[in-house]
């Protein structure tokens, strides 16, 4: 039966998915993101970030020859969602106010596809094929597996915030990055989401 949390953790999180968005938008902007002016988390959110299974450390795309470490992301001091540093584009991170993968909920990978110093680990993630495997590995080195069920490419404006962050009781993953055209400051105005369930 779905988990269904009250309605002031919803709105928790719904408001740190919303902040994902903003700070995704400079993903692949030749500079560090711009401020954002996303809602602020309240301490539901923040005590989201604690995990109730060891954290994530590794994932594995092998299709697409992806074998990333995973950083642990938490909220900006303006309660947005961080994403890998420009620098660490080649590793991706574990939002940790989110299920941990494995778990039952929406667990959620986010990762750069350029950044300033180029190429970055989900660059090729659009070629990713329905039934594809992905491999995440946790603290005892156990991969726990999902399946890929789809894609989506969706304007940053417009992001499906419960349909990618909300309650669920199943065991599922996404992972998150940014794609399409550029806007006139250099940043990517869409974001690619891939949806996977777990085998």
């Amino acid at each position: 039966m779905p988990f269904t949390p009250n309605s002031s953790w919803r709105t928790a999180l719904s408001a740190a998915a919303a902040g994902l968005l903003i700070t995704l938008a400079g993903c692949s902007a030749p500079d560090a993101p711009e401020p954002s002016t996303g809602a602020k988390a309240s301490p539901a959110a923040r005590d989201a970030d604690v995990p109730k299974a060891p954290a994530p450390t590794r994932l594995s795309v092998p299709s697409l020859g992806i074998d990333s470490g995973l950083l642990r992301l938490g909220l900006n001091e303006d309660g947005t969602v961080e994403v890998p540093p420009a620098e660490k584009g080649m590793t991706a991170g574990w939002y940790a106010g989110g299920a941990v993968p494995g778990e039952p909920g929406a667990a959620v990978l986010i990762g750069h596809n350029d950044t300033r110093f180029g190429k970055a680990v989900f660059h090729d993630l659009h070629s990713i094929t329905k039934g594809a495997d992905i491999a995440v590995a946790g603290g005892g080195g156990k991969e726990t597996h999902f399946t890929v069920t789809g894609t989506e490419t969706v304007r940053k404006d417009e992001f499906p915030t419960d349909k990618v962050y909300g309650a669920t009781g199943e065991r599922v993953l996404r992972l998150i990055t940014c794609d399409g055209e550029f806007d006139a400051a250099g940043h990517p105005v869409d974001n690619l989401i891939v949806y996977a369930t777990l085998r």
